[in-house]
Parts: structure tokens; C-alpha cells; sequence
């Protein structure tokens, strides 16, 4: 079923990019609870993603409008959380800093971002061509493995300021865990970083075609 009727899955769709500025400003906030919250609404939303799409296939609820709607939800979320870090881990509080990163490198948001923009003005030129670019399998990767980073580190932020202010520092535990979340968030950042090139190259060739390359 198509159309651009407010099915369900749409309404969930919108209630998701309605919490992304929410997400962006508690991330922001200099209190644990605030952050905490920034991590609860983005395990929120990336459960929202999974529960909208099951939705629309299981019952036939799949509009124009969802469609429209759905990446529009993602690339929010996105900036929601990538451009928190970025003013974080630039600021003057060394809690901040991404693990294992330290500050994070403006060219992470530029490859993430420049990605996106490129692959949806290509999406829309195959589109006015008669072509539909689905989601693949690469890109479906990057996107979990952003999430993964996204949700990491929101967490670890919470928890640095709780083991900072109360004394966790000294604990075994404390340093134990915060070496395995460390690593974490640092490795699924690299990752990230490398199926983020990788699924823009796999878009890119795959469809090259559109352009009027031939193989």
C-alpha cells in the first residue's frame, strides 16, 4: 500500500525526528541525568527505527510519506549525536574527549556527512531517471556500526562524570570497564569511518550506470 496517508509506522517516524533536538541539547548538558536521558531517547529512537520498519512490512503500511520521512529520521539523529561530540570533545572539559580519539577530527563529520549528502543527490538523480537505489547491504552495516558508536560513547559520558564524581576512578572495576567501553567506542568509530567510504564506493559502483559509465 502506498500513498501519503499517516499510517502508524509514519507516526513513530515523526515522534523520532520530534526527539532528535532533544537528544542534541540533553548530549550538550553539563549534568549526568541530562546526558543519561541523551542515551535512553537514542536507544529510543534506534528501537523506534527498528520496531516503524517491521510495521510497514508486516501490515502493508509502506506510504510515500514513509518513505520520505524514514532517512530524513536517520540523517536528524545523526547530527544529533555526531555534532554533540564533535563541541565535546572541543571544549574545556577533558571528559569530553572521545576514547582512544582524544578530539574528535572535523574530517570524521565531513567523510560521515559529506557521505550522506552525496549519496542522497545521487539517490534523487536515479530517481528522476527512472531508477530506485535501495538501501544495501553495506550501507545497512554503516549505519548499525554508527549506531553503535553513537550509543557507546553517549553512555560513556554519564559514566566518566559519575566515576569522576564519585571516586570510581581508583576502582579495579571502574578500570576495567572503562578500558573494554573505551575500546568500544573507539574501535566502532573506526569502523564507522571505514564502512562509511566503503558503502559509498559500493553505491557508487554498483549504480554506475546512472552516470552512463558502462562496465
Amino acid at each position: 500500500m502506498s500513498g501519503r496517508r499517516l499510517t502508524l509506522p509514519n507516526v513513530i517516524t515523526i515522534a523520532r525526528i520530534a526527539i532528535c533536538p532533544v537528544i542534541f541539547f540533553l548530549a550538550l548538558a553539563p549534568s549526568v541525568d541530562s546526558r543519561i536521558w541523551a542515551f535512553v531517547l537514542f536507544v529510543a529512537a534506534g528501537l523506534s527505527d527498528l520496531w516503524d520498519g517491521y510495521l510497514a512490512r508486516r501490515y502493508g503500511w509502506i506510504t510515500d510519506l514513509g518513505k520520505l520521512l524514514d532517512p530524513i529520521a536517520d540523517k536528524l539523529l545523526l547530527v544529533a549525536t555526531l555534532v554533540p561530540f564533535y563541541m565535546l570533545s572541543h571544549g574545556t572539559d577533558p571528559l569530553g574527549l572521545v576514547p582512544w580519539w582524544g578530539a574528535l577530527p572535523a574530517w570524521v563529520l565531513v567523510v560521515i556527512f559529506g557521505r550522506e549528502l552525496l549519496i542522497t543527490v545521487f539517490r534523487s538523480y536515479a530517481m528522476r531517471r527512472g531508477i530506485v537505489i535501495p538501501a544495501g547491504a553495506a550501507g545497512k552495516r554503516k549505519a548499525l556500526t554508527q549506531s553503535f558508536f553513537s550509543g557507546g560513547l553517549l553512555a560513556w559520558y554519564p559514566l566518566a562524570m559519575m566515576a569522576q564524581n564519585r571516586g570510581w576512578e581508583r576502582l579495579t572495576a571502574w578500570r576495567l570497564w572503562s578500558g573494554f567501553h573505551g575500546a568500544w567506542v573507539g574501535i566502532t568509530l573506526g569502523l564507522a569511518i571505514i564502512l562509511t567510504v566503503y558503502s559509498m564506493l559500493d553505491y557508487l559502483w554498483r549504480y554506475r550506470s546512472v552516470v552512463g559509465i558502462r562496465s
